[in-house]
């Protein structure tokens, strides 16, 4: 896909994802690198997010595990209200979190359940 071409896709697939407050906050990165707000946009959302096999929410199954996996807490709670923003239910993000657990252990799962109780009361 050309270069404005996947700008342009990754922008279509944060609008379905992130809030515009969310967005906004986000777009603070190009102030410190434009080059990788650029890197982001493009290969994160254009490229990745913009592939057909997978449905939105079946990309943020993926998305949540891996940052649960990883520990990477403060982007989860932004993937959490993605997840929320493309369909997936309270309960569908609960047994995500909990099959986590057996593959990455209790106290990441734990935490991960913390940061989703603290989105679902948001809503």
């Amino acid at each position: 896909m050309e270069k404005d071409k996947r700008f342009e896709a990754g922008i279509a697939a944060m609008k379905k994802l992130f809030s515009d407050d969310t967005r906004a906050g986000m777009e603070q990165m190009k102030e410190i690198s434009p080059d990788f707000w650029e890197m982001i946009v493009s290969f994160g959302f254009g490229d990745l997010y913009s592939r057909k096999t997978l449905s939105m929410t079946q990309l943020e199954i993926v998305t949540l595990t891996a940052l649960i996996t990883q520990g990477a807490f403060d982007q989860l709670k932004v993937h959490l209200q993605a997840a929320r923003n493309v369909g997936l239910t309270q309960e569908e993000i609960i047994e995500v979190i909990i099959h986590c657990a057996g593959y990455t252990g209790f106290p990441k799962a734990v935490q991960a359940m913390g940061i989703a109780k603290e989105v679902f009361d948001a809503e």
